[in-house]
């Protein structure tokens, strides 16, 4: 099995927790749905996790959780990005995002004082792939928008960023996030970006 995944048999083990207890913070959003990965295993379906992640939020969840409700911790942990006030003039300031991602998101859809949490969503991805230096300029404006035109059609479900280039020409996929991708000859996936991961990591950010 990979090295970054960890059993949910060898997490309880380690971490010392129950299997109520790590069932009753997934219902609670303090352990988000997509680090439960179910895989197939030599005696059957097994769950995993990602093992860094896991073992840093249970381990601040049992270092905060005798000094604030399950409530509390969801929100420290999963802030709702919908209902922040997410103003562009806030997030140059914190260098969240590069000024090239910002330029090539004003050229295409205008300055707008106040990002929507979709609009946000899409830069940051767009900043992230830009990043790898993986993902030309010309490139980044089909990405945006195709996030601007599909993303919302997910309704909050997760979904994978596909990136992929035949010939030279790109192509931009969003998929469910446990879907397979099978290429035709000569073409190569370049990137996949799972968006929880994403959201998790600008939640983050926008909280330090």
């Amino acid at each position: 099995m990979e090295d970054n995944l960890i059993s949910k048999k060898d997490l309880l083990e380690l971490t010392g927790i129950s299997y109520g207890q790590l069932y009753r913070w997934k219902r609670k959003d303090l352990i988000p749905e997509d680090w439960f990965i179910r895989k197939s295993t030599f005696t059957g379906q097994e769950t995993f996790f990602p093992k860094d992640k896991i073992l840093d939020r249970i381990d601040k969840i049992l270092n905060l959780k005798d000094n604030a409700s399950l409530d509390d911790l969801a929100d420290l942990f999963s802030p709702n990005l919908t209902e922040m006030a997410l103003y562009s003039a806030d997030l140059k300031k914190r260098s969240i995002v590069s000024d090239v991602s910002w330029q090539l998101l004003t050229a295409q859809f205008g300055e707008a004082e106040v990002l929507t949490y979709e609009r946000l969503i899409a830069l940051y991805v767009l900043n992230q792939m830009l990043q790898t230096g993986e993902m030309s300029l010309d490139e980044g404006r089909i990405l945006l928008q195709v996030l601007n035109d599909h993303y919302k059609k997910f309704d909050g479900k997760s979904c994978d960023l596909i990136f992929i280039r035949k010939m030279g020409v790109a192509t931009f996929l969003l998929i469910s996030g446990s879907s397979e991708v099978y290429l035709e000859d000569h073409a190569k996936l370049v990137q996949r970006v799972a968006l929880s991961n994403s959201i998790e990591a600008l939640k983050t950010r926008l909280t330090e």
